[in-house]
């Protein structure tokens, strides 16, 4: 007699409330939606309501859940504000995140404490008052932190954004082996680069176009489409073994 056959674990996010910071635009409007389609109850994060404001309703009239609200992470008391007045999340993306590319002999104190600072600061406080939360109403979810291919790698112009994300990285790890004993998740997705409203202009300049495709060896920039279906399996019980780890959407960047 055959061993009864195993079932797939489920992709679905039904009951689950999820977070999604930075979320206005870009990567994050992308992955606030992919996760109201599975069926997450979305909140929307960003520092103008206007973006958010507009995803969310979209969101609705597609048949999913979502809420806007308005919060500066990098104000840390703010945040903190922010998770004390509302229920815990199942899900969170930390996305929220800036880039100032510049040669590291050019790069200003301002420059490294903005980069620096929302980030890796505001993305550390987040996560930790997300964390909070769950461990209060006992939880067990996932937190999912938007890193890159440059926090696997090095890249010219880019000593801040690498720091940044390489700190990251090793957050996501530690997180990982804090909250592991309380089935709380921690992980990152590496992207290469994808095509948004921030990244668009750069590509304009078909030097750094062709530069960039050269390393992507699937040949193509990506598109946000491409991180919406790896946010999903982080989020949902799909991933449930899966912890301190990268997920690295690169196109083979990372592997030469």
């Amino acid at each position: 007699m055959a061993e009864p056959l195993p079932r797939t674990p489920s992709f679905r996010l039904d009951g689950r409330r999820a977070l999604v910071t930075g979320a206005g635009r870009g990567i994050g409007l992308a992955l606030a939606a992919a996760l109201a389609e599975a069926g997450a109850a979305a909140t929307l994060v960003a520092r103008s309501a206007e973006e958010i404001e507009a995803t969310a309703i979209a969101i609705a009239q597609a048949g999913g859940t979502a809420e806007a609200a308005c919060l500066d992470v990098s104000d840390i008391a703010a945040t903190e504000r922010f998770f004390a007045e509302r229920p815990g999340f199942h899900v969170l993306v930390n996305n929220a995140g800036t880039n100032r590319p510049k040669p590291m002999q050019d790069v200003s104190e301002a420059d490294y404490d903005a980069v620096l600072g929302l980030n890796v600061k505001a993305a550390f406080f987040v996560a930790q008052g997300c964390a909070r939360r769950m461990l209060a109403e006992g939880i067990r979810g996932s937190l999912i932190h938007i890193g890159s291919q440059m926090g696997h790698v090095g890249g010219p112009n880019r000593s801040l954004y690498c720091a940044s994300k390489w700190a990251l990285e090793g957050m996501s790890k530690a997180f990982a082996l804090d909250l592991a004993a309380h089935g709380i998740r921690s992980n990152t997705i590496a992207p290469t680069f994808i095509e948004t409203p921030m990244t668009r202009p750069f590509f304009a300049d078909e030097t750094f176009r062709q530069s960039v495709l050269a390393k992507i060896k699937l040949g193509r920039i990506g598109q946000v489409e491409d991180v919406m279906g790896a946010a999903v399996f982080l989020a949902s019980d799909a991933s449930a073994l899966v912890t301190g780890t990268s997920l690295i959407v690169d196109g083979g960047w990372t592997a030469d």
